[in-house]
C-alpha cells in the first residue's frame, strides 16, 4: 500500500515510466505460465500437436531433443533450462527417482491417464508409474530379409551365429540391447550382474564377430531399406518405420527373451510451470490426439482409448503388440547403477574392437 500511494504522488511522466516497468515486470514473471520447456527424443512427437496444444491452452512449447539417455541426464544435471516435461525411458525413470530429480504425480490432474491400457501399465514397476506415465513402448527384435534369409529360423537368437550370415548382421549401438541379446541366447536375464555370466556373454559375442556387418546407429535404417545386410537387430519402432520403405522384411521377437523398454513422461523437481506441465501430459493421453501421435511417430502405444481408433491391422499386429503369452517372455531394463553399467560398456567396446 505504501508503495502504491508514493507512486500516485510523483509526476504523471514519472507515474506511467513506472507502471510500464511494474507491468513489464509482471508479464516477464507470469511467463512461465504461458511458455513450457519440453525435452524429448528426436523425431518423436507430431509437430501439429504442438500448435494444436498451443491454441487450446494459449502455453507455447520450447521443445529440445535428446539422442541418449544418458546425454539427456548430463543435460539436466547440469542445471540450465529448466524444463517441465522430460520423457526418459524406464531405467532412467528408475534412477531419477532415486537421485530425487521428478516429482510424484498427482493423477486427479491426468484424467485422461485412465486411457492407459492397464495390462500394459502393469508391466512397470508400481514405483515408476507413481513418478511416470508410459508414452511408447516396444520391444528389441530382428529385422530380416524374407527373401535373402528365407530359410532361417529367426524366432531364436542362436539364428544369428549362423555361418551362412557372414557380414550380413547390423547392430544398433548399445551396450544393454547387445549384450542383452547375447544374455537372452544364453537362458540369462538381460540385467545379469554376475561376472561370470557377462564374461560368457561376451565370449558368444565374439563368436558372432565375423557375421556382423557393421554397429551402427540411425544408418541401419537406409542401409536395410537398400539391402546392404540381410539382418538386423534393432528396436521395433526403427524396424516398423523401416518396414514402411521395404516390404522385403519382417520383424519378430526372439523365443528365449528380450527387451520390453517404455519411454514416459516425468515432471522434474525443477520445474517452473508444474500446471502447464500437467495439461501438456494430460493433452498427449487424450485418445485422438494419442492416435494422431502413434501414426505419426510409429512406434506402439500404451494407450488402448487411442488403439480403438486406429485401424485393426494395427491394434492386431501382434510384432509389435504382444501377445500376453509373449510379453510374459520380455524383461525390462533396471537401473543397474554406474559401476556395472561401466562394466557392460567395456565388454560392449571388447566386443566392437574385435570387430577392427
Amino acid at each position: 500500500m505504501k508503495t502504491f500511494i508514493s507512486l500516485i504522488t510523483v509526476s504523471v511522466a514519472a507515474g506511467l515510466l513506472l507502471f510500464a516497468a511494474a507491468d513489464m515486470l509482471e508479464q516477464s514473471e507470469g511467463s512461465s505460465d504461458n511458455t513450457l520447456y519440453v525435452y524429448n527424443w528426436g523425431e518423436y512427437i507430431d509437430p501439429e500437436l504442438l500448435d494444436a496444444f498451443y491454441d487450446e491452452t494459449g502455453i507455447r512449447v520450447v521443445y529440445e531433443t535428446f539422442d541418449s539417455n544418458e546425454a539427456m541426464m548430463v543435460k539436466v544435471n547440469q542445471g540450465g533450462t529448466p524444463y517441465d516435461v522430460i520423457f526418459p525411458s524406464e531405467y532412467t525413470v528408475e534412477k531419477m527417482v532415486k537421485d530425487d530429480l521428478i516429482m510424484k504425480l498427482d493423477y486427479s490432474r491426468l484424467p485422461n491417464a485412465a486411457n492407459i491400457d492397464p495390462d500394459i501399465a502393469a508391466r512397470m514397476p508400481e514405483a515408476l508409474i507413481e513418478y511416470s506415465v508410459p508414452y511408447f513402448f516396444g520391444t528389441v527384435g530382428i529385422l530380416y530379409n524374407e527373401n535373402t534369409a528365407s530359410d532361417l529360423d529367426f524366432s531364436t537368437w542362436n539364428t544369428l551365429w549362423n555361418e551362412s550370415l557372414k557380414n550380413e548382421i547390423l547392430m544398433v549401438d548399445g551396450a544393454r540391447e547387445v549384450l542383452g541379446m547375447s544374455l537372452n541366447s544364453l537362458g540369462e536375464s538381460l540385467n545379469e550382474t554376475d561376472d561370470k555370466k557377462l564374461t560368457a556373454a561376451t565370449d558368444k559375442l565374439l563368436e558372432l564377430s565375423p557375421n556382423i556387418r557393421g554397429v551402427v546407429g540411425d544408418e541401419i535404417a537406409a542401409m536395410m531399406t537398400e539391402n546392404e545386410a540381410e539382418v538386423a537387430v534393432v528396436w521395433s519402432g526403427m524396424a516398423q518405420d523401416i518396414m514402411w520403405e521395404n516390404e522385403d522384411l519382417n520383424y519378430t521377437i526372439p523365443s528365449e527373451g528380450s527387451n520390453l523398454w517404455f519411454d514416459a513422461m516425468v515432471i522434474p523437481k525443477s520445474s517452473t510451470n508444474q500446471d502447464g506441465a500437467y495439461q501438456f501430459i494430460n493433452f498427449l493421453l487424450d485418445s485422438e490426439n494419442a492416435a494422431q501421435n502413434t501414426d505419426w511417430v510409429g512406434y506402439a502405444t500404451p494407450n488402448a482409448a487411442a488403439l480403438e481408433l486406429m485401424d485393426e491391422t494395427v491394434r492386431e499386429d501382434e510384432r509389435f503388440y504382444p501377445a500376453d503369452t509373449q510379453l510374459e517372455t520380455l524383461e525390462m531394463y533396471k537401473d543397474l547403477g554406474p559401476e556395472m553399467i561401466s562394466r557392460y560398456n567395456e565388454l560392449f567396446l571388447q566386443f566392437k574392437i574385435s570387430l577392427d
